[in-house]
């Protein structure tokens, strides 16, 4: 059965980080995942930048209708 332990630690010199606890028995095999607390960086480009620069994406409505006619061009009636 798994337990679990949360707490929050301050990262000292070297990188290290102590856990002390009751609830740890001695020689027991445990694992230990570190989850940081990082700075918010706002990102420097706005959300219209991002249209039409994935891959398949289109920039512009008149590409989307370009495709389009292209596309009802090859088929047959």
């Amino acid at each position: 059965m798994l337990s679990g332990l949360r707490q929050k630690a301050i990262v000292k010199p070297g990188g290290v980080v102590e856990i002390c606890s009751s609830e740890l028995p001695t020689g027991a095999t445990v694992e230990v995942i570190v989850l940081m607390d990082l700075p918010f960086e706002e990102s420097k480009r706005s959300l219209s930048s991002f249209i039409g620069s994935a891959k398949g994406s289109f920039a512009t409505p008149e590409e989307v209708d370009r495709f389009i006619r292209q596309e009802r061009d090859q088929w047959e009636f």
